[in-house]
């Protein structure tokens, strides 16, 4: 059996990317005076999510462990929206495509404790337990696809203001599912994470708006 003090370390580490992306995401929003969709933004993002796919196994976390193989592959797709994806060696964009399947084959064919049966019956996540996971993370998850979406109309990376509207609200849904959980890693990261979503419509509804309104002030 792995130890617990592993598991926690890989989805702390994890964890600690989710916060460096917002964290450098927020810092350049600031100096840009606008919310910003910056390239290391999403390249974290892709690395955290490998890590925290394996924390989501390592936990027996059927909801941790979903919403990461969905918003990955949006992850990538911003990166190819930035023109950042195909610049990098083969050798890691092969990796990134083929780390994904092979969690799923660990799901499928692994009998040791970490398959689909295994974390779909964890005693420790009972049906009402997992139904506000699911919750949280489909709410959490959707934020994505609904960047992705609002992205591709666009044809550019663009985090809009819905994002992180949706953010706080999966991740309220989230830190309490982590409570209840007792997952400490969970807690932390998504508390952090709702301060700088908060900022980021300040910066927007604020910062940005006031600035655009003093350089229009300026032309005229």
């Amino acid at each position: 059996m792995i130890n617990n003090y592993f598991i926690f370390g890989l989805g702390f580490v994890a964890q600690g990317l989710f916060s460096a992306r917002l964290l450098v995401q927020w810092l350049l929003s600031e100096k840009a005076k606008k919310v910003v969709s910056p390239e290391i933004f999403w390249q974290l993002s892709l690395f955290a999510s490998l890590l925290m796919m394996g924390y989501g196994l390592l936990r027996k976390d059927l909801v941790i462990l979903g919403g990461q193989l969905v918003s990955y592959f949006i992850y990538i797709r911003n990166l190819k929206l930035k023109g950042s994806w195909e610049p990098l060696p083969r050798p890691i964009r092969v990796v990134a495509f083929i780390a994904p399947a092979f969690t799923l084959g660990l799901l499928i064919f692994n009998h040791h404790g970490y398959n689909f049966f295994d974390l779909t019956h964890n005693p420790d996540i009972n049906i009402k337990l997992f139904i506000l996971g699911t919750a949280g993370q489909i709410i959490f998850t959707f934020r994505f696809i609904f960047q992705w979406l609002y992205s591709e109309k666009k044809k550019i990376s663009v985090l809009p203001p819905l994002f992180w509207l949706i953010s706080i609200t999966g991740a309220a849904v989230i830190i309490a599912y982590a409570i209840i959980r007792k997952d400490p890693v969970i807690i932390v990261g998504q508390a952090f994470g709702m301060l700088l979503y908060s900022r980021n419509l300040i910066i927007h509804y604020f910062v940005q708006e006031k600035s655009v309104g003093l350089k229009q002030n300026k032309t005229q």
